[in-house]
């Protein structure tokens, strides 16, 4: 029997072990729903509120699962809304497939309604970008794209005339070069290790070294055990980008934490005194928190050859999956037995907590942000997974959440999207039933794609939501006033109800505005069966500063104050209360140090 081209394309899906897609349907793909009707005894179908969040949700998915994520839209408008989720999927090395609908082939380029060339329009996004060309062509096309896809950890599109979708095998003529069945959905390992010598020579680098730092970022998360090996055998700390975050638990003595901006003081010290650098599947984009050129020899870990020598100058560069190579490496190591460095790192990180834990306990009105994820830490199921949007939650999500061996985490990395911690929950939720699942957002990042707390209602999902309600785009707050010394403009929210919100949506809400009330209201939150969003009012003024603040910054935050900030005294209240143990854990590197008269 003749099979239609939609047919074809979903079978060839779940060839390759598809079992779920993301979307949100349209006339521009009715063929293709009708086949997934046909199919849906073997492929889920879930039903988003708007594309942006199918393809953050296939993103999500792959990061949760290691496995293709998909999306579906229609053509124009639909495959429009995919591009900001697909280029977070990009930048983050995640596997997705994308498919779009389109005019009839034969009305492609007239002004029909809702015909975008989405070829055109995908043409940077996505690696392998095609058009299908009829039913004979879906197979070999379907896994060229799924195959660029997974090999290269990146977006593939696939755009599907409308037509088409309805021919059949009968309908289409094999091209006389083609031949039929030629193609095959063949999984392959990326277990790639170098040369033996390669391995020596960095080696003989590490085993040089007397100060010795890891980097681990995602690329890492598969070898959790030879991370920890390695930090044992060179004594030095592991700092974690914030991908990276789960590689090791938080409570490891042989982490620092994090980097960078979300960073702890530690790690940055730690960076500023190795005399060696091993990076292990990460690209962290900011230069400024590298050893300084010539201060620091590096060996860099990664899958992809572009990324090896791309932040920082590199002597010997190891091209493979990050756990096959570090098994094959460590038996070159030989053990350093002095272990100053490390505990040199780690009486800091003792500090570092020490100063984090009375930040967050203040009893304070309005309630302090940090409060929340303090509380919420402990409270976590060793299994949970927890996602966060991009502003000032990733700050709190970063430092204040204390992973465990069995937990996962990930937020929107190098595109540094907001809006992503919703989606990204739900398709948590929806590829690992049964495990907790806490997102932490801003309220900024959850107005854009609220609506899917319905999604959640809808799959009975039991997410966790923690809004952190500041009334403000905080994040652009404190650029504005850190970065660039000026006083805050059009960064404020007109207030919304959230918990008022989540009852009508069928989920469950509630309102947390005192830190008294903290660990009640989560652990109610936590125990609830079912979709919960907690609407934290937070303090609006509690700066998300670095871990270490620059000579420039305090500069540009002085400016700032200066030109007449409208919370002035508030913010400086905030500032000296928590900062003055912060010259003790920072060496002398808070704004109390640096901005004369603070």
């Amino acid at each position: 029997m003749a099979k239609t081209g939609a047919d074809l394309l979903v079978e060839r899906l779940l060839a390759w072990g598809v079992d779920t897609i993301f979307s949100l349907p349209g006339d521009g793909i009715n063929g293709l729903y009708e086949s997934l009707r046909t199919h849906q005894d073997k492929l889920k179908v879930v039903l988003v509120r708007h594309e942006e969040s199918a393809a953050f949700m296939a993103c999500g998915y792959a990061k949760f699962t290691g496995k293709l994520g998909v999306c579906l839209a229609t053509g124009g408008p639909g495959g429009i809304h995919l591009l900001n989720g697909l280029y977070d999927a990009k930048y983050d090395g995640q596997p997705v497939l994308a498919i779009t609908g389109s005019a009839a082939h034969d009305l492609s380029g007239t002004y029909w309604q809702q015909d975008v060339d989405l070829v055109k329009v995908f043409a940077d996004v996505a690696a392998c970008n095609e058009r299908v060309m009829g039913p004979e062509h879906v197979e070999s096309i379907t896994d060229q794209a799924i195959r660029t896809a997974l090999s290269q950890r990146t977006v593939a599109h696939l755009s599907f005339p409308k037509d088409l979708q309805e021919w059949t095998t009968s309908n289409d003529k094999v091209s006389q070069m083609n031949v039929e069945h030629h193609t095959s959905p063949t999984p392959v390992s990326y277990d790639v290790v170098p040369s033996q010598a390669q391995l020596q020579k960095a080696a003989d680098v590490i085993n040089a070294g007397k100060k010795v730092t890891i980097l681990a970022g995602r690329g890492a998360l598969n070898a959790r055990t030879e991370v920890v090996q390695l930090a044992e055998t060179v004594g030095g700390p592991i700092l974690k980008a914030l991908l990276g975050k789960g590689v090791v638990p938080d409570d490891s003595p042989y982490t620092t934490g994090g980097i960078g901006l979300l960073g702890t003081a530690p790690s940055q010290d730690a960076m500023e005194e190795c005399d060696t650098l091993i990076i292990v599947g990460s690209h962290f984009p900011y230069l400024d928190y590298y050893p300084k050129p010539g201060q620091a020899r590096t060996v860099q870990i990664d899958l992809d050859a572009s990324h090896i020598g791309l932040r920082t100058p590199v002597e010997v560069g190891l091209l493979g999956d990050s756990r096959a190579v570090l098994q094959a490496l460590l038996p070159l190591l030989q053990r350093k037995d002095d272990r100053e460095f490390l505990e040199k790192a780690q009486d800091r990180m003792k500090s570092w907590r020490e100063l984090l834990h009375e930040r967050g306990s203040q009893e304070a009105s309005p309630m302090k942000p940090q409060t929340v994820p303090l509380t919420l830490s402990p409270l976590l199921a060793e299994n949970t997974i927890v996602t966060c949007d991009c502003g000032n939650n990733t700050t709190w999500a970063a430092r204040y959440i204390q992973m465990q061996e069995h937990m996962l985490f990930s937020t929107s990395g190098l595109l540094a999207t907001m809006a992503a911690g919703l989606p990204y929950a739900i398709a948590a939720s929806v590829a690992h039933p049964g495990r907790p699942v806490v997102a932490l957002v801003g309220d900024g990042g959850f107005t854009m794609l609220m609506g899917e707390l319905a999604t959640a209602v809808r799959y009975k999902l039991p997410i966790k939501v923690f809004v952190f309600s500041n009334r403000a785009y905080g994040q652009i707050k404190w650029e504005q006033i850190v970065m660039e010394g000026n006083p805050e403009f059009g960064v404020d929210l007109q207030p919304i109800d959230f918990a008022k919100f989540t009852d009508a949506c069928g989920a469950t809400g509630f309102t947390l505005t005192e830190t008294k009330d903290a660990e009640h209201v989560i652990r109610q939150a936590l125990a609830h069966d079912g979709p919960v969003v907690v609407d934290c009012i937070v303090d609006p003024n509690e700066p998300a500063m670095p871990g270490k603040v620059s000579t420039t910054q305090a500069i540009e935050f002085a400016k700032a104050l200066a030109r007449g900030e409208r919370d002035t005294s508030e913010i400086i209240k905030n500032v000296i209360k928590n900062q003055y143990r912060e010259a003790v854990a920072t060496k002398g590197h808070s704004l109390l140090d640096v901005i004369p008269g603070l």
